[in-house]
């Protein structure tokens, strides 16, 4: 089995570049406290560590198969923004979505060519957006569609309507367009356990436990208490508490898993999706994914409730059972699909009210003096299609924060 420590990041400009090989090593000349274990938080730890610092993460949980985390319940589809599952209100946060997505892109795409899918769990498969009419006459999507479409290094991208034919997709599902392209897929069990054994063969130290509170409040204390000169704030949701930050909300998401094997309906391996339509109304369920999570797990998706702190549905749920029935009308069988060993998961993406947050704090500590903060929280369901990007703009961040003239007392 190849070492995570063969593949590393190299910061350039606005980009992160995944690259294959032995590497220097650098002593590292300071140390960054991650706050927060999901895939924005070691990944932003990864990208550090290749860059010569020295990292901390700080975590309550970790991925695992006994008790998923909210990354690895994500549909972890690589998508072109805005996302099937909502988007961003800001159109400056909208811009940067699509310079992170393309870092993200042509990262994931690279490791799958670098190693074997079955080591880290990447794969890129064809993923293929259905409408109910002809995108020509859907301003946003058909933007969207173009914008695609431009972009060199998004592969295989097509413009069908006969897609819709190809997959034998049912009359009741009432699409009549569609376009696809290929993008990384990615099984979000294998990914978070690969990505966490390259940060710890970096030399990442991983510790468990919980930071309560305001990060801005007990800043100099957490850098003593860790030996950090700066703080990452990956924490999702926990933003709500840890930034203060009370634009935070939850969207929370539910998938169906079902063995794709053949038996009971033909084997998918191209992802299905239709996106949310605001002329049906801000509450209409419409939303369609499906997505082959491996080489054997499908997953049915297509629920988004904002502000819904609770993880109460179960797989008889209404609102589960509408969304399978959706899902149904796409792949001929699939009512008959058997269920997976882990049938039904459910997770709360954390969203934010106004745009993804990838910034220094700008509130002042308590004695005037700046931050050595650095928020990446808010990408929603995009935490996977978002997380090389944000961690670059970390790094630059960090850099800036660096050459400051406020910090010199910080000995950055």
């Amino acid at each position: 089995m190849s070492q995570p420590s063969q593949v590393y990041l190299t910061h350039e400009g606005t980009e992160l570049i995944l690259s294959y090989g032995p590497k220097t090593h650098v002593a590292p000349s300071s140390r960054v406290l991650v706050v927060g274990g999901g895939v924005t938080g070691l990944t932003t730890a990864w990208a550090l560590l290749d860059a010569g610092y020295a990292v901390t993460v700080v975590s309550e949980k970790w991925a695992s198969l006994e008790d998923r985390i909210t990354s690895q319940i994500a549909g972890a589809l690589w998508e072109w923004p805005p996302a099937v599952c909502g988007k961003h209100t800001n159109l400056i946060s909208l811009d940067n979505s699509k310079r992170w997505c393309m870092t993200t892109y042509r990262g994931l795409d690279k490791l799958m060519h670098t190693l074997p899918a079955h080591e880290h769990g990447v794969r890129m498969r064809m993923a293929n957006f259905f409408f109910e009419q002809s995108i020509d006459k859907m301003p946003g999507q058909l933007e969207k569609m173009n914008e695609i479409a431009a972009v060199h290094d998004i592969q295989g991208f097509k413009h069908d309507p006969t897609l819709v034919k190809t997959h034998a997709v049912n009359q009741e599902a009432g699409v009549v367009d569609s376009y696809r392209h290929l993008a990384p897929v990615i099984d979000t069990d294998q990914y978070m356990g690969w990505l966490r054994s390259t940060v710890v063969a970096r030399g990442g130290k991983l510790i468990t436990g919980r930071i309560n509170g305001d990060l801005l409040e007990q800043e100099d204390r957490l850098l003593g208490k860790y030996g950090a000169q700066a703080i990452v704030n990956a924490t999702g949701l926990g933003a709500y508490e840890t930034a203060a930050d009370h634009s935070v909300v939850p969207l929370r998401g539910a998938l169906v898993r079902v063995i794709n094997d053949g038996m009971r309906f033909p084997i998918v391996r191209e992802a299905l999706c239709v996106s949310h339509d605001d002329t049906h109304g801000a509450e209409a369920e419409d939303i369609v994914f499906i997505v082959p999570r491996n080489d054997r797990t499908l997953i049915l998706g297509g629920l988004v409730q904002p502000h819904v702190h609770t993880l109460d549905l179960t797989i008889d749920s209404p609102e589960i059972i509408r969304m399978r029935d959706r899902c149904n009308k796409f792949v001929p069988g699939l009512e008959n699909a058997e269920l997976d060993p882990v049938p039904f998961v459910q997770g709360l993406r954390p969203f934010r009210d106004t745009n993804v947050r990838v910034e220094q704090e700008q509130r002042l500590k308590s004695d005037g003096t700046h931050s050595r903060i650095i928020h990446s929280y808010g990408q929603g369901g995009s935490g996977f299609t978002l997380s090389f990007g944000c961690a670059a703009d970390v790094l630059e961040l960090l850099s800036e924060l660096e050459k400051s003239p406020y910090l010199e007392r910080a000995n950055l």
